[in-house]
């Protein structure tokens, strides 16, 4: 069942379970779907449904932690609901030991040495981690890497 499929399924399960979170959620993924289609004029797959769903999160956390530190916890709070449901959908991400991994595989495979190879690096990780890992971290880890 792709992406969308299930979004839609959910979408009716939470209408009948009178779930407005969950709804509400749901139908702002959709609208986010249907503009990138409509944009790009073409059918987003799964990969770029994942994308959509991780640029919502992002943002979601940001919302999030600029309302707590104004001290608005009910509409952080939202924010944080609202990440839970955007990560059912979401692929599980990876741990800060796994990507430590993989950064060090990367940067023996491709005999960088300094902070003047990242974006070589960078370049191989992003095509590998992509939706996997969150890449601001995968960024910070990178550097201290290649700064040690």
């Amino acid at each position: 069942m792709s992406l969308k499929a299930k979004l839609t399924e959910d979408m009716k399960t939470a209408m009948r379970a009178k779930d407005t979170l969950t709804l509400g959620t749901i139908r702002l993924i959709n609208a986010a779907i249907k503009q990138y289609e409509v944009d790009e004029r073409c059918e987003a797959d799964d990969a770029k449904v994942t994308a959509i769903l991780g640029k919502m999160l992002k943002q979601r956390k940001d919302s999030a932690k600029i309302y707590a530190e104004a001290g608005r916890s009910d509409l952080a709070d939202k924010e944080n609901a609202e990440i839970d449901v955007l990560n059912r959908y979401l692929p599980q991400m990876m741990s800060e030991d796994e990507i430590r991994n993989a950064v060090a595989t990367v940067i023996t495979m491709t005999g960088a040495s300094s902070m003047a190879d990242m974006g070589k690096v960078m370049g191989v990780l992003k095509t590998q981690l992509a939706g996997k890992a969150d890449m601001g971290e995968v960024n910070k880890i990178l550097k201290a890497a290649l700064s040690a």
